[in-house]
């Protein structure tokens, strides 16, 4: 097998927190998690994580509720988690905006995923332990808007008008401090919510279409190829463990003629 999970990236450990009780997260290798409620101090780290943040760094982790919380991490191990790690460094929240489909390969993992689930959350991962910068208001809640309703939300239309702003307005603030149009990030937030449906073979490209926002399968394939450079079915294929190769029995001292 050319990628052995066990070497390079598997998922060792899955937690979930609920509640109010301090925490300390603990065993070899990457800790990543998601805080979905209430607000949590983490030791070393200056500002707390809120809702919505990413949870970074490696054991030992000491988590102090400030709240009613619910955090959500797994435990990576691996070549590839060491690496991660090494850039890393400490401990820290960042911004769960950088990485919108690692919530759902958490949840997958916590549910019994396979090895290329550990792999595509860490390169979920790969920004998230850049510095988040402050955003405006408007940018800020726009973004909450988007990854918390990607899969309904029409288009900018529909956003702006949820926001009470007018569209040149809108995209003007998003494009300055993000560097690209709202519409362009909401269609990025969908294909990586696309790619972690892909990692799993229960959904059908329609089915994929109908959950992450796009009109269908044949729509959802040309904004792939055209975002990606290749189709879903290749992506999939690409992201797919290697099949099993069965070992041949041992062969026996008796010689045939």
């Amino acid at each position: 097998m050319i990628f052995e999970p066990k070497i390079y990236c598997s998922c060792a450990q899955t937690l979930e927190l609920d509640g109010t009780e301090p925490a300390t997260l603990s065993g070899a290798g990457l800790w990543a998690g998601i805080l979905s409620r209430g607000e949590c101090l983490l030791e070393g780290c200056a500002q707390p994580g809120r809702s919505g943040d990413i949870l970074l760094g490696p054991a030992p982790l000491t988590l102090t509720p400030q709240a009613d919380c619910h955090l959500l991490a797994v435990r990576l191990t691996g070549r590839c988690a060491d690496a991660y790690l090494l850039r890393l460094g400490t401990g820290r929240w960042a911004d769960g905006a950088s990485c919108p489909g690692a919530a759902e390969l958490m949840a997958q993992l916590q549910g019994g995923g396979t090895a290329p689930l550990a792999y595509g959350l860490l390169c979920a991962l790969a920004k998230a332990d850049e510095t988040a910068r402050p955003l405006p208001p408007l940018v800020a809640e726009a973004l909450a808007a988007i990854r918390q309703n990607y899969m309904a939300l029409y288009g900018v239309e529909e956003l702006r008008e949820q926001l009470g702003v007018t569209k040149s307005h809108l995209v003007r603030a998003f494009k300055q401090a993000l560097g690209v149009p709202p519409g362009k990030y909401l269609t990025n937030v969908r294909i990586e919510a696309v790619k972690t449906l892909l990692l799993t073979d229960q959904y059908s490209l329609e089915m994929i279409a109908g959950l992450t926002g796009f009109s269908g399968a044949n729509y959802l394939c040309r904004v792939f190829k055209r975002e990606v450079g290749i189709s879903p079915a290749a992506w999939r294929a690409a992201a797919a463990p290697p099949p099993v190769v069965p070992k041949l029995p041992p062969r026996s001292e008796e010689m045939f003629v």
